[in-house]
């Protein structure tokens, strides 16, 4: 008897003539988009001004997406430099493979760029971020579906996921772990949001709620796959490093609460707001102050029909004779 299960895709790339428009690149840009959308918009209730967030994703994406290939191409190196696989298909990341830890390591320090060229805190620019990195997490993670990968173990539940056969991978009804994974970061995007209306989180911490609370997450998740992964004392690398980030995520929250609580007032600051003037007045400014001195040095004008005395001058005027003319 045929039993109720999620189809996937026969294939996930369609050509438009000689362009391969593939899905997961398709899911990727998908999430940007609403990462930048609901970052911009949370920005701008902060206080921030249209744009920023934008501007800064300019930096972070692609720092992000370097970073999460070589985390996934560093721990699966036996995909592409073991014996008989090519090492070329380490560049092929529209095949699937990225590393979210890396992503998000290597996607900071390019955020960290464009807020130093902007002059605005990191930690805001992360905060007002988080949700919607949770989203476009969502958002990717159904690439996986397209490429039928990390999938977890095989199950008869109504909403397994069929795999078909194909290269390291057996035909079956699967657990969707790509599924519970996209559900969680939709939850946890929702937790964030709340916690930060709820309790005004500021200095980075509701970025560190969306770590913590997305690691409790991974890290049930990943013990489904079945997926090729290393191991350490028999449990999966990505299981130990979802332990290690959520401990420091959960440190920094209680540290971060304690040393400087609150939120911050300001999270973009007007640079022309305190006292500099921007490109002509500050010249017209600069070049007005000589004229001033000079015109300060001046004296006043005689009043009419006051004497004026000059140095020639003596200081009492001689009488004149009597009856001379």
């Amino acid at each position: 008897m045929d039993i109720a299960y999620i189809p996937s895709p026969s294939t996930g790339v369609i050509h438009l003539g000689p362009i391969p428009l593939r899905g997961y690149a398709f899911c990727i840009i998908i999430g940007v988009f609403v990462a930048v959308w609901l970052g911009n918009r949370r920005w701008i209730a902060r206080g921030g001004k249209p744009g920023t967030v934008a501007d800064i994703a300019v930096w972070a994406v692609p720092f992000g997406l370097v970073g999460g290939r070589l985390y996934h191409v560093i721990t699966d190196y036996q995909l592409y430099f073991g014996e008989g696989r090519n090492w070329v298909d380490a560049f092929k990341i529209w095949e699937g493979g990225l590393g979210i830890w890396g992503a998000i390591a290597l996607g900071a320090v390019g955020a960290w760029i464009g807020c130093r060229l902007r002059g605005i805190p990191l930690p805001a620019w992360a905060d007002a971020l988080a949700p919607g990195i949770a989203l476009a997490q969502a958002c990717g993670r159904w690439g996986n579906w397209f490429n039928q990968e990390l999938y977890g173990r095989a199950t008869d539940l109504p909403w397994a996921v069929q795999i078909t056969a194909g290269p390291n991978r057996d035909a079956g009804t699967y657990h969707p772990t790509f599924l519970y994974e996209s559900l969680w970061c939709v939850g946890v995007a929702l937790l964030v949001i709340w916690a930060d209306r709820r309790f005004k989180l500021g200095h980075g911490r509701a970025f560190a709620l969306y770590v913590a609370a997305y690691c409790v997450g991974r890290g049930w998740i990943e013990y489904m796959r079945v997926d090729e992964a290393h191991h350490i004392l028999g449990v999966r690398l990505n299981v130990w490093t979802s332990i290690v980030v959520f401990v420091l995520a959960v440190v920094y929250l209680v540290l971060s609460a304690k040393l400087r609580p609150g939120r911050e007032t300001v999270v973009e600051p007007d640079r022309d707001a305190d006292g500099g003037k921007d490109g002509d007045d500050a010249d017209a400014t600069a070049e007005a102050k000589p004229s001033d001195a000079a015109d300060t040095a001046k004296p006043e004008p005689a009043k009419a029909g006051a004497p004026v005395l000059t140095k020639e001058a003596p200081a009492e005027a001689e009488a004149p004779e009597a009856g001379k003319r």
